[in-house]
């Protein structure tokens, strides 16, 4: 069995018509291992949410192949599409994105319920995840009766559950004060190292990217430099990202 989860192979993503062009994603080729923690950056119009929403299947290549898990999913469509994403790929959003009239455990077992888990099998998932993300005490609270430490966990048990084969997070802090940002951070790494979950991220800011394992720069719709953490503390790494964010001629708030 291939250790490559993702494998993204020679994209372009064109906008518009004849008379008025633009290419987002100039054919650009990488893969991710299983349990890598990859981070995506380049700053406003550098075409990296369109190569997330490309991979998410939010929106189509052009042309080339996205493979996920040995799938073709640019080859996907209808009914063959949904299903691969709810069972393939798990989502972290900004916002966290949970239903405020369903308690905890209703939030996550829906995803269960949507990629088809026999209800038998739903229960023990739930608390298996719950109990790895120490979340079990809230299961039964709403949303609104829980922290913004707890709602994160919960998110994060929701994108998890299914065992998807990668996880997605766009600008996952974006909307979040600089405390909050550190323990979403703490937590992805947690997923990845605890769970073993392959994790691709997009960012403009550094600090977050210091968090991951390997960072790819995007510029201009291709791939402008790559980094490797390898045995650097997080520190070391975030000082090697800033030094990239400023030739890539990143604006100030990137470097935050």
């Amino acid at each position: 069995m291939s250790d490559e989860i993702l494998k993204v192979e020679d994209i372009q993503k064109y906008y518009g018509n004849k008379g008025n062009l633009t290419k987002a994603v100039d054919h650009i080729s990488f893969s991710v291992e299983r349990g890598e923690f990859l981070g995506i950056m380049g700053p406003s119009g550098s075409g990296k949410t369109t190569l997330l929403n490309c991979i998410s299947t939010i929106d189509s290549v052009t042309s080339g192949h996205i493979y996920v898990d040995g799938t073709d999913i640019t080859n996907l469509r209808g009914r063959k599409l949904s299903d691969f994403r709810g069972k393939k790929l798990g989502f972290i959003f900004q916002d966290f994105n949970l239903l405020d009239t369903l308690t905890a455990y209703e939030n996550i077992s829906l995803a269960l319920s949507i990629a088809e888990e026999k209800p038998l099998k739903i229960h023990g998932k739930v608390q298996r995840i719950a109990e790895a993300l120490n979340i079990t005490e809230v299961l039964e609270k709403y949303p609104y009766e829980m922290s913004g430490g707890q709602q994160q966990r919960i998110a994060a048990a929701r994108a998890m559950v299914t065992d998807p084969s990668l996880v997605l997070a766009d600008e996952p802090t974006g909307a979040l004060d600089s405390h909050s940002s550190r323990m979403l951070l703490t937590l992805l790494s947690q997923l990845n190292e605890r769970l073993k979950a392959t994790i691709l991220m997009v960012t403009h800011d550094a600090f977050s990217a210091s968090y991951c394992r390997r960072i790819l720069f995007i510029k201009d719709g291709k791939i402008f430099h790559e980094l490797n953490r390898g045995k650097d503390s997080r520190k070391e790494f975030f000082s090697r990202i800033l030094e990239v964010v400023t030739v890539l001629g990143g604006e100030k708030n990137d470097l935050i």
